[in-house]
């Protein structure tokens, strides 16, 4: 088991004709059962060619109806990267995972209030995010597969570079992963960190989660909040950019402190409060989440 994804997913890479599109498509064809898993790509002026063995349709719709795959994953350009999120979702697929970085927020705010008000199934992942793993069976985004291992620990993050941090040190630990979900550091984004709880809480495979945070909004306390009435198993927090000064944006576009609110201090004292164990040191997480199993 595990959540999101497993070697039955079928995928659709959007963007599949650009650059990043091909490089990271071949690397996830080269993981476990990728070259089974990626069965399509979109390009509106390539139809009808193929990418290495994997054919390119005009739309998503067709993809779908022609491969019957349930997940697309998105390269596309900024400028044209919400319009590919909103094909997706219009085609109904199962999960969207947007890895482009740069998206404007006016563009976000439009698709997230679009899909809404009118209902969609479509769950979103990203945008400006890693994508989604489950070790040995699939991975979907930029992650770099070697550092990830089968197991029980549930992993999601929104920073990318402190996702692969954190795995590393568990798989070095001896602990593998049910599933590693990157949710990405944009303001307006898809699943949050309750979401993600929500779903590894209910996996009968995952037995802890390490949710990773960073500065800016009040995503990190609204799931803490949750998982201290609702999480049955345990749940170990790190949150980044606690030296960051008020006011200062710090990589990621979601990460800046407004109004006294969405500090490193605020998230670790309501985590705390809530139960879950925390670290400020990055280099102990893996540690950390041992402690409590």
């Amino acid at each position: 088991m595990s959540i999101l994804i497993n070697k039955n997913t079928r995928v659709i890479t959007q963007g599949i004709t650009g650059k990043t599109g091909q490089f990271h498509t071949r690397m996830c064809r080269e993981y476990a059962n990728g070259a089974a898993c990626f069965v399509a790509g979109v390009n509106p002026k390539k139809a009808g060619e193929d990418f290495e063995g994997v054919p390119i349709f005009g739309t998503v719709a067709e993809a779908k109806a022609q491969t019957g795959a349930t997940v697309s994953v998105i390269y596309v350009p900024p400028a044209g990267a919400a319009d590919a999120i909103w094909e997706a979702v219009a085609a109904d697929l199962d999960l969207v995972i947007c890895i482009t970085e740069g998206i404007p927020v006016r563009d976000m705010v439009v698709v997230r209030d679009r899909m809404r008000k009118e209902k969609r199934k479509t769950k979103l992942i990203g945008p400006n995010c890693p994508g989604v793993i489950t070790p040995d069976e699939i991975k979907i985004g930029i992650m770099p597969g070697h550092i990830h291992k089968k197991g029980r620990i549930g992993v999601v993050s929104r920073s990318g570079t402190l996702t692969y941090e954190a795995v590393a040190q568990l798989t070095e630990l001896g602990l593998g992963q049910s599933t590693a979900v990157g949710i990405g550091g944009d303001p307006v984004n898809g699943l949050k960190h309750r979401d993600v709880l929500e779903l590894f809480n209910d996996d009968a495979d995952t037995d802890a989660v390490v949710m990773i945070g960073e500065i800016g909004g009040n995503d990190e306390e609204t799931a803490a909040r949750w998982a201290k009435d609702h999480m049955v198993k345990p749940v170990v927090g790190f949150i980044a950019g606690v030296t960051a000064p008020p006011g200062k944006r710090m990589g990621h576009a979601g990460a800046i402190i407004s109004g006294g609110q969405g500090t490193a201090q605020e998230k670790l004292a309501v985590l705390e409060e809530c139960r879950i164990k925390t670290t400020k040191n990055p280099s102990e997480i893996g540690k950390l989440l041992k402690s409590v199993i």
